[in-house]
């Protein structure tokens, strides 16, 4: 028997959507020329459809053109400080508050500027107009003069080449920062005026406070009427959903939590019809698993050191009563350095180096929503238990589902438990705890699972839940 032609196009155009909705979410800002051309040319095919659904789903405006697909994503929460713009190298390290402000004194020049310019007379620029009296009395001065400063102006234009604004037609960065050449660029003006992703000008800013503006900045309409304030509400849990590792339901107002109780099949249910992700409900929260992996920009576990330590300071946490101090922390990567210290690079063996380990661990950590950190130390979250070690799997009430365990070490192929895993019985009698085993160094369930490695954008990853366990146990 043959497929009718009418399905098989249906099909096609349903994958399709479905990949270019997941290019989006992954690079909000598609380029039509470059590594995601194949992927711009989805979206601009379906954009309609894409527009339509991010409009009435997250409220994210959707503008496509030639040059580029611009998803103006704006956050489900402001308190969130784990999603900072980063460098476009391999070190991705996190901006600074001077690159910040080198940034958008960068994209007020190119604005007013011509179609080329030199990075330095952008630098002439920049210096000019961070003599403003108001950068002055908040303590920002730029010359540009230290090698320093060069750099970071010179990480500004990398991250602006990555998201399209400039293409460098001549000359080299690291020429520029030790004073040996310049560097020449074209601007992309129609990429350049779409990148501001905010609901108001900052201009129309009129607040003093840093959270008051920038809660004007991304201020949705007055909403007089119930069905627009359900709108608004759906909309923010969707982006929450979508973008967060965890959604916490102890996060929640009574207003979200009493319409995410009503409305949970159906929020979640419009997200895996559009973008492939399972949810998994918990009683604590809900998380989107991504069974794909391509959705995240934190992995855990990683390899390398930090990886390690990270993935070892998780099973550490996961098994302790409340808040653990930094020096605990600390101490226990010393002692983890004599366990595993042949594994680990030599500067991770030097001490002091504990503090710095320990600091990176935390803020992977915190990214995932595994952990909240504050002056009383380390509090653990609902989620981390999954990276308890023990011989059984053990599900209290109230336990999000341990086997989203994220594997990338283990091969794809349903694996058993080990069988001889060391229990760790006091782990195992508290309850509110999900213990896992570990396998060849990595953690594994403790009974069988669909898929290994499943990774989400910011997401604790795991497979869907056992068709045996109903919601919310």
């Amino acid at each position: 028997m043959t497929t009718p032609l009418g399905e098989v196009l249906d099909g096609r155009r349903t994958a399709e959507l479905h990949k270019a909705a997941r290019a989006l979410l992954k690079e909000p800002l598609l380029l039509a020329h470059g590594p995601h051309a194949e992927e711009f040319r989805l979206v601009r095919r379906h954009a309609g459809d894409l527009r339509d659904w991010f409009d009435r789903n997250t409220g994210w405006p959707l503008r496509v053109d030639a040059d580029a697909a611009r998803l103006a994503r704006a956050p489900g929460t402001l308190a969130d400080p784990t999603h900072p713009a980063r460098e476009a190298s391999r070190a991705r390290a996190p901006f600074t508050r001077r690159r910040y402000v080198l940034l958008c004194l960068a994209l007020a020049t190119l604005e007013r500027g011509e179609a080329q310019i030199a990075l330095g007379r952008l630098a002439e620029q920049v210096v000019l107009d961070a003599a403003d009296p108001h950068l002055a009395a908040a303590g920002i001065v730029f010359t540009l003069e230290r090698r320093e400063e060069r750099l970071d102006l010179a990480s500004v234009v990398r991250l602006l080449m990555h998201y399209g604004v400039l293409r460098r037609v001549a000359g080299d960065e690291d020429a520029y920062v030790s004073g040996a050449g310049d560097v020449l660029y074209d601007v992309q003006r129609r990429v350049l005026a779409g990148l501001l992703a905010a609901r108001r000008g900052p201009s129309m800013i009129t607040a003093d406070g840093f959270e008051d503006r920038l809660a004007e900045l991304t201020s949705e309409s007055a909403l007089d009427s119930d069905e627009l304030r359900f709108r608004a509400i759906r909309q923010r849990l969707t982006r929450r959903l979508l973008d967060d590792p965890v959604l916490y339901y102890a996060e929640l107002t009574a207003e979200e939590l009493a319409y995410l109780t009503r409305q949970r099949a159906f929020i979640t249910a419009r997200i895996t019809e559009l973008t492939g992700l399972v949810a998994e409900v918990r009683a604590e929260g809900i998380a989107m698993v991504d069974p794909l992996d391509d959705l995240t920009d934190v992995r855990m576990p990683e390899q390398g050191t930090h990886g390690h330590v990270t993935l070892l300071l998780a099973e550490h946490l996961a098994t302790a009563d409340g808040a653990v101090s930094r020096s605990e922390l600390e101490r226990r990567v010393r002692e983890l350095a004599v366990e595993h210290g042949g594994f680990w690079s030599k500067s991770a063996k030097q001490p002091g180096a504990e503090a710095e380990l320990v600091d990176q661990a935390l803020a992977k950590l915190t990214s995932l929503g595994l952990v909240t950190v504050a002056q009383g130390g380390v509090t653990p979250l609902p989620a981390l238990a999954r990276y308890a070690v023990g011989e059984t799997v053990v599900r209290e009430p109230g336990v999000l589902d341990p086997r989203t365990s994220q594997r990338k070490a283990c091969d794809r192929r349903d694996r058993p438990a080990h069988p001889r895993a060391r229990p760790v019985a006091s782990a195992a009698s508290r309850p509110g705890r999900s213990l896992l085993l570990r396998h060849r160094r990595v953690l594994v369930p403790g009974r069988t699972v669909a898929l290994a490695g499943q990774q989400r954008h910011r997401q604790v990853q795991g497979p869907r839940p056992h068709p045996a366990l109903p919601p919310g146990r």
